[in-house]
């Protein structure tokens, strides 16, 4: 068994790494081989503490990923959000790999929603609106950058010292930051992305003008919650796994349609495979919800194995 701790993960993971093997990830979650399994979501003796197992297989990899929130770490000095990713050995069984994956993971999702940025967002897309001022908020405004020609971007938080904080933290890596109320984000965003624990919507439907992408990255559990469900309605609707997202993704506050029929859904591979159609017009509204696959962290945990073995 290989064990690749925190320090060698992070050292070798990039956003480019990232893309490919989360576009890799995407295409095969619609693929008859593959097969993502329901993930617990469960907590610690302190019901505060919350993890979450996630597991797949495809036709060569097969594991699970662990992550981890524990927010009284904050008081301590310590991340309150922690993953590790297992790969299994398909042959004889057991464990073939453990990687710590903290800040892999952090790669992993800022490159899911910029795969399917980049083939839903207009090319022109150059102002984006980010909901929260967290750690994987940065790294989503860093990966969206790397595939939009992004001018500016609009950060809207209820705790200005925090969102000054992340304004300097984009300014390291050269992207200018404005903290703006939500209506004004909205209303002057070519992209929005929400990624906030929250359990009501964070904007009003009507805010949000036509031919916007919005990238919906921090609803992974039943109850959470950040879109208007009004703007779901009326949006071209886009995920990772459909079965998933109508149960634990922001799309389970319009299951009820999805499963009838009356508003469609796609999974997001089969638009990167060109087996069906991703933004119909400039002025559609485009939603993609990412409620997290392990394909996800099985491909990038094979490529964080073949650099450090490399």
């Amino acid at each position: 068994m290989q064990y690749i701790p925190e320090s060698q993960s992070s050292s070798v993971v990039t956003h480019e790494m990232a893309f490919e093997a989360i576009r890799e990830a995407l295409i095969a979650a619609c693929s008859d081989t593959s097969k993502v399994f329901p993930a617990l979501i469960a907590h610690g003796s302190d019901v505060n503490n919350r993890f979450s197992v996630k597991s797949g297989a495809t036709d060569t990899l097969a594991g699970l990923k662990m992550g981890f929130i524990w927010p009284g770490n904050a008081l301590k000095g310590l991340k309150t959000h922690n993953s590790v990713t297992v790969l299994f050995n398909q042959d004889s069984g057991g464990v073939d790999a453990v990687i710590e994956s903290g800040v892999v993971n952090a790669y992993r999702t800022a490159a899911a929603d910029a795969v399917a940025t980049h083939v839903l967002a207009r090319q022109d897309s150059t102002i984006l609106t980010v909901f929260g001022a967290g750690n994987q908020a940065g790294y989503d405004c860093l990966a969206l950058a790397k595939i939009r020609p992004i001018e500016r971007v609009l950060v809207v938080n209820r705790d200005p010292a925090r969102a000054e904080a992340f304004k300097r933290r984009l300014a390291e890596h050269g992207l200018r930051a404005d903290l703006v109320s939500a209506d004004e984000g909205c209303a002057r965003a070519d992209i929005i992305v929400t990624a906030t624990p929250s359990k009501a919507p964070l904007f009003d439907a009507s805010w949000v003008r036509p031919g916007t992408h919005i990238s919906c990255m921090g609803t992974d559990g039943v109850g959470k919650q950040e879109i208007d469900p009004l703007l779901l309605e009326q949006a071209e609707l886009f995920c990772d796994l459909p079965e998933q997202s109508v149960k634990i993704g922001e799309f389970q506050h319009v299951a009820r349609q999805i499963v009838a029929g009356t508003l469609p859904l796609t999974a997001i591979g089969l638009v990167l495979t060109g087996q069906a159609k991703g933004r119909s017009s400039d002025q559609a509204i485009t939603v993609f919800d990412s409620s997290g696959i392990a394909l996800q962290d099985l491909h990038i945990a094979q490529r964080i194995l073949q650099a450090c073995n490399s």
